[in-house]
């Protein structure tokens, strides 16, 4: 499992959008909360290591 800072700021705002996105459009919520907003969902979501997104990095090519 992925620990919460192993992400960039970038990785992390991009993930958490993604999902608040999903979310908006009516993909089921993975914690139980009285929260409306789908980007706090999100937030919350990510904080519980509940989301079920990753990130693939490039890594440079070796000459």
């Amino acid at each position: 499992m992925v620990n919460q800072e192993d992400y960039t700021r970038f990785e992390r705002t991009r993930i958490i959008s993604a999902r608040a996105l999903q979310i908006a459009m009516g993909a089921p919520i993975l914690v139980k909360t009285k929260i409306g907003d789908p980007a706090e969902i999100s937030k919350l979501e990510f904080e519980k290591g509940v989301l079920p997104i990753t990130v693939r990095r490039r890594m440079p090519e070796k000459r």
